[in-house]
């Protein structure tokens, strides 16, 4: 119920925007937020945002990416600059969301590949 898209590839240095829209009904969402996984490698915490706009970062990616969301669409943002080959990776989103039945469960995209030449 996550949809992800904007990955490819590009040069070092350069950009790519990600994008992730949540489709599925539920009563609230929480945080939502972007890990990535490189084969061999624990997933990474790359950003989150809360629904009050309070961002996280990873210390690697600090100052280079931007989080954002529109709480009307569902939707969650991921501004890569200065990318860099280590940022080669594939990039999951994820929604803390709160159920119609006041569930809580966690949403995942299906990952979009993001590689990164130098």
């Amino acid at each position: 119920q996550l949809q992800a898209s904007g990955g490819g590839s590009v040069q070092a240095g350069g950009s790519l925007r990600l994008s992730c829209a949540s489709s599925g009904i539920a009563f609230s969402i929480e945080m939502m937020g972007w890990y990535r996984q490189v084969p061999g490698k624990q997933r990474e915490l790359v950003a989150s945002i809360t629904s009050g706009a309070n961002t996280q970062y990873a210390e690697s990616v600090e100052g280079r990416f931007t989080i954002s969301r529109d709480n009307v669409k569902n939707s969650v943002y991921l501004q890569m600059s200065s990318l860099k080959p280590e940022d080669t990776a594939v990039y999951y989103c994820f929604a803390d969301t709160i159920t119609i039945q006041r569930d809580r469960i966690v949403r995942w995209g299906q990952g979009t590949q993001v590689t990164v030449s130098s």
